[in-house]
Parts: structure tokens; C-alpha cells; sequence
């Protein structure tokens, strides 16, 4: 069982590991190394069910990942107290095309979280972050975006803001506009360090995406690379929590008993 944590500068308690849906949602314009079929509702509420029991209570969404939004929140009803939702605004995906496009302006920020509360069938979404399409600080700059999630918190139609950066720079400057930076980091990439001590230093919340490398880790002869993996990204003291995109229930149960397991020796140490 996973023990819940503070998102530092935040009063929102997340579980180390959050799942996330992408896999619910869409099968078109992924980076796996495996393909993998959407699961139907059943199987789909399997895995809520079943993160739930192992002590999850962070699921990671956005409008890009095709119906995912729109499949939560009916397979949410009747436990919504339970999970923190994380989605996103300024990146679509055209099921039908395959393509995603992005639109950064206040009018797309409006029009998008208001049709995700309607999709997830909620009151509030507990984080919202900017989907950033590379260009960190042209859209923090120009589009005075993490301005315009403030005025959603103020709002109370979002409770923590931030952006999922994919620069050091963009990453830093989110942070100090807003709760929480999403960065890639892994045995792989660790470009990004920098703004993980960033966020420890400035008391902010980090989710780390990729911590698994989307299944593509370099194989190291003799370590296990999913339990040196949570040791490296659960053993900063910056992270709030890492998203795991997995559908299958087995990969599951073994990347909490992983993360479970390099918490215990941290605290020990």
C-alpha cells in the first residue's frame, strides 16, 4: 500500500504513483515499443478498482488522449472523493486524423476546461496543468496561460496549476508562476534535473512523466530497471508523485510493490 505525500506549496495529499489514461483514450500517435488494444469499460474499471486498492489516488488525463476524459467520468461516479484528477489544456487530438494541434489562447483555456469538467462529470478539477508543445516559454510569455489558470483557481473550478514543460528553462519559470511543473526523468534523461532541485528549493510540486521511459529503458545487466528506476525518481525529495501508464493489472502490481519498496529504503536510510 502506497503511503499518500504533500504536493509541496499545496494543500493536495497525492499517492507517489499516479496512473496514467492515456491507454483509455487512444491507440493512434503513441510512443510504445508495444502495441496494446484500448481496454473496454470493464477492464477498464479492473484497473481504477485496483489502483484504488493499492493505495492510488492520482489519475493523469488531458483532452489529447482521445476519450480518456470522456471514459472517466462515468467509470468516476459514486468515488470521485477518492482520486486527485489531473488534466490538461492546449494540446487536441483529432481521433480521426491521428494529429494532435495546440491552441494556447485564453479563449481555447475557457472553452477546454469547461468541456472537461463536463466530460469527467465533475465540479472541480484538483490539477490542471498546460500541455506544452516544446515551446515552454514562448507560451508562458505570449499567452500569459499560467495567468489564466490562476483565474480558474480563483474560480474554484481547478485547485493546482502548473504545466508539463519539456525545457529546463520553461520548466523553472512554470514553477515560479505556478504549483507544479511536470518534467521527464528517468535512468535514460536527466536533462531535467534541474528543475526537480528547483521545486525542492522553492518548496513547489513536480510529477514526473516518462519515469519509466514509456517502456523503453536501456536494459543494464544484473539491476532490475523498474526498481532502479523508482529508486532514482522516488528518492528525490522534490518529486511529488511519478505517472505510470500501464493497462495491464500485473505491470501494476509491480511497479507499486517497486515504488513501495524503494520508499521503505529511503526512509530507512
Amino acid at each position: 500500500m502506497l503511503t499518500l505525500r504533500k504536493i509541496t506549496g499545496t494543500d493536495l495529499m497525492v499517492s507517489p504513483i499516479g496512473l496514467g489514461t492515456v491507454k483509455l483514450g487512444r491507440d493512434r500517435g503513441v510512443k510504445y515499443p508495444e502495441s496494446f488494444t484500448i481496454p473496454d469499460d470493464r477492464s477498464a474499471r479492473g484497473l481504477l478498482d485496483l489502483s484504488r486498492d493499492l493505495g492510488i489516488n492520482l489519475l493523469d488525463t488531458a483532452p489529447a488522449y482521445g476519450r480518456s476524459e470522456e471514459r472517466l467520468g462515468p467509470l468516476l461516479q459514486g468515488q470521485r472523493d477518492h482520486w486527485l484528477i489531473c488534466s490538461k489544456v492546449g494540446e487536441e487530438f483529432n481521433n480521426q486524423t491521428g494529429q494532435s494541434h495546440f491552441d494556447f489562447t485564453p479563449e481555447h483555456v475557457r472553452l477546454s476546461i469547461e468541456r472537461s469538467l463536463q466530460r469527467l462529470q465533475t465540479d472541480v478539477i484538483d490539477i490542471l496543468l498546460v500541455h506544452s508543445d516544446g515551446n515552454d516559454i514562448e507560451i508562458i510569455q505570449r499567452y500569459g496561460i499560467l495567468e489564466q489558470l490562476e483565474l480558474l483557481k480563483a474560480e474554484g473550478k481547478i485547485r493546482a496549476a502548473g504545466m508539463s514543460t519539456k525545457t529546463v528553462a520553461g520548466g523553472i519559470e512554470a514553477l515560479k508562476r505556478s504549483d507544479i511543473a511536470m518534467v521527464t526523468y528517468n535512468l535514460d534523461y536527466q536533462d531535467e534535473l534541474a528543475v526537480i532541485d528547483y521545486a525542492l528549493a522553492e518548496e513547489k510540486g513536480i510529477f514526473i512523466k516518462k519515469a519509466l521511459a514509456s517502456g523503453s529503458l536501456n536494459q543494464r545487466p544484473g539491476i532490475d530497471p523498474v526498481r532502479a528506476s523508482f529508486d532514482q525518481v522516488l528518492g528525490h525529495q522534490g518529486v511529488s508523485s511519478a505517472i505510470i501508464g500501464t493497462i495491464n493489472p500485473e505491470h501494476l502490481r509491480a511497479n507499486v510493490e517497486a515504488a513501495s519498496a524503494a520508499m521503505e529504503q529511503q526512509r530507512s536510510n
